[in-house]
């Protein structure tokens, strides 16, 4: 009797669904979280950055021309002006990056001067769309339809490219002694003058000069007389360190033939 009810009990088992066929739903829940995880496919950092740089590297190149005056007295022969194509993505915005990138990447013979790249120095004055300007100020035209033309500061020697001579302008700037003189002797022997504000403020606008001649190669009195006129810069100068004014000043500038 008891093996017929036991075999019965079975029977039903098989026939019977249990009603909770899974004791721990959370356990479910767990699984069907972590298997979707597992189903989703997982993505290598290594192939999400290079499918970014090709990304990157699917860009059209933002191309520009520039026209660079070009003269060599070893070689011989006349200046020219030479186009240059860059891809100025690839560069600084200013057209100074440009030259750099021109001269490291495409022509290594191109000469210009610079040197703090921040408009202190004044060593990459040059002539930028017909303007003189300093290279490392002048952004790059953003129009790439509108050549760039870069040249040596105009009526001046040039001495290779962009590069031009600047012997006089140094000369003329000197003999006019722009250094600051005193008629009292220090009042402690050894120690710095002390300045008032008052006589710090008579300096504001004369002295921010940093002797890049763009002023003197625009001036074209300084163009038909660069040896007898001193210029804009050396005057400049002579004003803020002889604290020349009125009368004495004018008859300074008779003297230079501008007034």
């Amino acid at each position: 009797m008891a093996s017929s009810r036991s075999h019965l009990i079975q029977i039903a088992r098989r026939v019977i669904p249990n009603p909770n066929p899974n004791p721990n739903p959370n356990r479910s829940i767990f699984i069907t979280e972590t298997s979707t995880a597992s189903s989703s496919p997982s993505v290598d950092p290594s192939l999400s950055s290079s499918s970014s740089s090709s990304s990157e590297s699917l860009k059209p190149p933002n191309l520009k021309k520039f026209s660079i005056y070009r003269w060599c007295p070893d070689e011989g022969g006349k200046p020219i002006m030479k186009a240059y194509t860059i891809d100025t993505s690839e560069c600084g915005p200013m057209v100074l990056d440009a030259l750099i990138k021109i001269k490291n990447d495409v022509d290594r013979t191109l000469t210009f001067r610079r040197s703090c790249r921040e408009g202190i120095c004044g060593s990459c004055a040059m002539n930028i769309d017909g303007c003189n300007r300093l290279a490392c100020l002048t952004k790059i035209d953003s129009n790439p339809n509108r050549d760039t033309l870069v040249s040596p500061l105009p009526h001046m020697y040039v001495v290779k490219d962009l590069v031009v001579d600047m012997s006089n302008f140094y000369n003329q700037y000197k003999s006019v002694e722009p250094w600051l003189k005193t008629k009292k002797p220090p009042p402690v022997i050894g120690k710095e003058y002390l300045q008032t504000k008052k006589d710090r403020a008579k300096l504001d606008g004369m002295y921010e000069c940093i002797l890049c001649a763009c002023c003197n190669a625009s001036c074209p009195s300084y163009w038909w007389n660069p040896e007898k006129y001193l210029g804009p810069a050396a005057l400049l100068h002579a004003h803020r360190s002889a604290h020349l004014c009125g009368v004495f000043f004018y008859v300074f500038l008779l003297y230079q033939g501008c007034a």
